[in-house]
């Protein structure tokens, strides 16, 4: 079934929905209070309960083998049957949620506000693996370290990556407590322990992992795509006064181990196929991926056109009745590697990935101001202080301030889709 072949769904406030039209009908892990967790999916501002549609003898065949994977309270193993499945169950579910539904009556039962009940994360993450592939961000910080040259040699030939802490990994809402660590202040030559001063979000894509391969064996770039359950946004809350003195000679440690953010919502490829476009393409000069990177077709409809925006809301803003500010408006054409091309890499050694494996895109960051995907790129490292409405300046994050990340889709003719959001607000360290 096409995105489109459905329009419009019996439930009103789905129809025209910013996020959850009938279009998205995202996945995801929801509990009601005193009730254990389960699947529901997302339609305009209500939460559809999976088990309860199941139950009402609604589903049959693989959208029922599907359903019935989500039992425990996570997708791992939903993820692991791979895109059959997971088609069945969406072709179904836009069927009974669309306008001429004849069991509008039984499903009414099996919808709850969203606003009462509590997301978790979609899956139990065995590994969580960040890459490093917005251009844009990565030439902006390498400048303010290695102005004549940027851009380290390796970047344009592998997928730069490094290895995150999963068990830190949360959902959308989390308070954000404020690290300890070892830092170098200026002009010292011994560093000093305490609360980091330089905190920082990173707006990133997550990508979560599908089926997966076994040890020694390697997924193939054509059929890297096949292996991707669907995206998520994700907060890589980074230290940076820690990260400075830590990431050198292997890479950040304490200074992102502590919290990374995530929505809670998994937009699936299949609600995401309207929105595949071409991976842009590389300055002239750039060398060609390796051939185990470079798949033809992946090239011409391997990339996302996914809007990105992220907003600041002080406590001050929020006692004053004032809007959130928005830092930034940014695109997920600017990462430099397609989905498949990071799946395609991480498995060339043998390296088994898992249904439920996350993946950080890395900040996506434009081109010019506005655009940023970070405090480091938007004040220059803390040399320019942003100026909102409240009268206040931030060059990095204080207690208190709460950052939002969203996504949209669109394209003419074609129903716009969002992520929902990705919140996380700063608390004082212990």
């Amino acid at each position: 079934m096409n995105q489109t072949a459905i329009a419009r769904s019996w439930v009103e406030h789905a129809n025209d929905h910013g996020d959850f039209p009938l279009q998205n009908l995202p996945l995801g892990i929801f509990s009601r209070p005193g009730e254990a967790r389960r699947c529901g999916v997302a339609i305009g501002d209500a939460i559809l309960d999976l088990e309860t549609v199941l139950a009402a003898g609604l589903l049959d065949g693989p959208a029922r083998t599907a359903v019935e994977a989500t039992r425990g309270g996570a997708l791992n193993d939903f993820f692991a049957l791979g895109r059959g499945p997971r088609m069945a169950l969406r072709e179904r579910l836009q069927v009974l949620l669309g306008e001429h539904s004849e069991h509008q009556a039984e499903l009414k039962a099996a919808l709850h506000p969203a606003s009462e009940c509590q997301m978790h994360l979609p899956a139990r993450v065995g590994d969580y693996t960040d890459f490093y592939v917005g251009i844009q961000h990565a030439t902006n910080v390498g400048k303010l370290f290695r102005p004549d040259s940027p851009l380290l040699p390796n970047y344009k030939y592998v997928p730069i990556g490094y290895h995150g802490r999963a068990s830190t990994l949360r959902p959308s809402g989390t308070e954000v407590r404020r690290p300890n660590g070892q830092t170098l202040p200026a002009g010292h030559t011994e560093p000093v322990f305490g609360p980091c001063a330089k905190l920082d979000y990173e707006l990133e894509l997550g990508i979560w992992i599908g089926q997966g391969n076994e040890m020694g064996d390697s997924i193939p770039v054509a059929e890297a795509g096949e292996h991707i359950a669907g995206l998520c946004l994700l907060n890589d809350w980074s230290a940076r006064d820690i990260q400075a003195w830590e990431y050198q000679p292997l890479g950040p440690f304490l200074s992102k181990s502590f919290i990374t953010s995530v929505s809670p919502w998994v937009v699936t490829a299949e609600a995401l196929a309207p929105f595949r476009c071409a991976q842009p393409a590389r300055a002239e000069g750039d060398p060609q991926p390796l051939a185990y990177l470079f798949d033809a077709d992946d090239q011409a409809s391997g990339a996302f056109d996914i809007e990105l925006e992220v907003l600041l809301w002080t406590a001050r803003m929020r006692d004053e009745g004032l809007p959130a500010h928005c830092l930034t408006l940014s695109n997920s054409r600017s990462m430099y590697w397609t989905a498949a091309q990071l799946v395609a890499h991480h498995s060339v050694n043998g390296c088994q990935l898992q249904p439920g494996d996350l993946f950080g895109s890395g900040t996506l960051s434009g081109e010019g101001p506005g655009s940023f995907g970070s405090l480091l790129e938007i004040t220059e490292g803390g040399k320019q202080p942003v100026h909102l409405s409240s009268g206040e300046v931030r060059t990095f994050l204080q207690d208190g301030d709460e950052i939002i990340l969203r996504a949209r889709c669109t394209r003419e003719g074609v129903a716009s889709i969002g992520f929902g959001e990705c919140r996380g607000t700063v608390r004082a360290a212990r």
